[in-house]
């Protein structure tokens, strides 16, 4: 049968559990592959399906599951299901997987999970917890292949075996060796392939590299992520201030690291908080909560235009045409500063720019901004002419926007990277947010030429 007509033909997930046939679960589990259609069907299911789904799936097939959805999806499954059934199905995770599921159960759920964990499981689990969870070592798979410096390849070798037949070990894990003494500290690293091949005899210090790339345990989980790609690494080793070795972050998790930090980026450049859940998955009070607290800030921010226009408001009566050009105007600083923060931004979050770099940053921008001035100055000439407002408001309006796009690129350039120094996201400097600072300090700049140029204004 043709695999499309197939999936056609798997019924709904909660019929399936409502049979309570383990052979129709496992065929439903094992036919539906797509991560997608197998987390719409698990947020569909009620608590009660969701305790049923657990006791019925095989192990192999619910960690399948439990690996093919988000965070929050898995941790309600869990927390429906039964005790005994939530801790078979989390002791066959990777240690990482179980603790990026724990962060979402909080309290008593995630107490009674641990208690029921082997204990050295248990200790691994909440020893992951405790890191920042923004910090490489959360990320981070606390199972490697570890060998003691001086000995020869083949007692590493039989090391290794003894070390694999206990630890969780596979491709992500089991790529290198490291060489750690008896206080866990990190004196170097063999590929795995290079031990396996070398002779028998040989010392496995010889082989080893001492110039470990590392991070530490509370860099940045993106600093790690960047470390795998820039050196085209399968594996980074975490260590500790004191140099003991306590995992390694894997290019699976620095491609999940950098999914969720562009999702984030993403969502804070357009003026909101970033969703914990699915969009679909979120409750129209969800994105209430996430999107009023910038709306209300922005609200504020904005309030100040409005001083502005008041403070200026003898000027616009004396020339009502300078009112015409006021959108305009600040819309095409708003619209610059977009452009050039969200560069920069998704720039400095490749780890193309740092702070060290805003002085070639301000060059390229202002240098860039001197020619888009020149252009928006004359598309602006063109507008006023057809608007017929005369010579004098005229050039106000170039030279504004002119002034109002190279004040624009300046703090676009400028505050991204300020923000990134003082350990603030520069994500948060979204388009809303450039664009209501933009705004209330172009019109002040729109005022300012327009006295200097206009004779109807002197003296006011």
């Amino acid at each position: 049968m043709d695999p499309i007509i197939k999936l056609v033909l798997v019924p709904d997930l909660s019929t399936v559990v409502g049979t309570a046939d383990p052979e129709r679960v496992t065929y439903w589990l094992r036919e539906v592959a797509l991560p997608g259609d197998r987390s719409r069907a698990l947020a569909r299911l009620s608590a009660d399906e969701l305790t049923a789904l657990a006791r019925f799936a095989a192990t192999d097939d619910a960690v399948e599951l439990l690996d093919s959805v988000d965070d929050e999806l898995a941790a309600r499954f869990l927390r429906a299901a039964e005790a005994d059934d939530a801790v078979r199905l989390l002791d066959a995770l990777d240690s990482d997987r179980v603790a990026d599921i724990l962060r979402e159960l909080k309290g008593a759920p995630r107490q009674r999970i641990l208690d029921l964990l082997p204990a050295q499981r248990a200790d691994r689990i909440r020893g992951l917890l405790s890191w920042p969870q923004d910090s490489a070592a959360a990320h981070m798979v606390p199972e490697m292949l570890t060998v003691s410096p001086g000995v020869t390849v083949a007692e590493a070798i039989a090391m290794v075996r003894a070390e694999a037949n206990a630890l969780r070990t596979d491709a992500r894990t089991g790529a290198y060796v490291f060489i750690v003494d008896d206080d866990a500290r990190l004196g170097g690293v063999v590929g795995f392939r290079d031990l396996v091949l070398a002779e028998p005899e040989t010392p496995v210090d010889a082989l080893a590299d001492t110039d470990v790339r590392t991070v530490n345990a509370l860099d940045d989980a993106e600093d790690a992520a960047r470390a795998l790609d820039a050196y085209d690494l399968v594996a980074v080793p975490v260590i500790d201030e004191h140099g003991r070795l306590l995992g390694i972050v894997t290019e699976d998790d620095a491609a999940d690291i950098a999914e969720e930090e562009a999702t984030e980026d993403a969502e804070r450049q357009g003026g909101s908080s970033p969703l914990d859940v699915p969009y679909l998955r979120a409750s129209p009070l969800l994105l209430w909560r996430k999107r009023i607290v910038w709306l209300l800030l922005l609200f504020v921010a904005e309030a100040y235009t409005g001083t502005v226009l008041r403070a200026f408001e003898d000027e616009m009566e004396a020339v009502v045409a300078l009112a015409f050009f006021i959108p305009l105007l600040i819309g095409t600083g708003g619209n610059t500063g977009t452009q050039i923060t969200t560069t920069l931004v998704r720039a400095m979050a490749t780890g193309q720019v740092r702070l060290r770099d805003v002085p070639a940053v301000l060059v390229k921008e202002l240098s860039t901004g001197s020619m888009v001035a020149l252009t928006m100055a004359l598309a602006a000439v063109i507008r006023a002419w057809t608007l017929g407002v005369g010579p004098e408001i005229t050039l106000t309006v170039a030279l504004t926007v002119a002034a109002i796009v190279m004040w624009s690129s300046l703090i676009s350039s400028i505050l991204p990277p300020l923000l990134k120094k003082i350990r603030i996201d520069p994500a948060l400097v979204s388009a809303p947010l450039i664009a209501t600072i933009v705004d209330g300090t172009g019109l002040i700049i729109y005022f300012l030429i327009a006295h200097a140029t206009l004779s109807q204004l002197q003296g006011l």
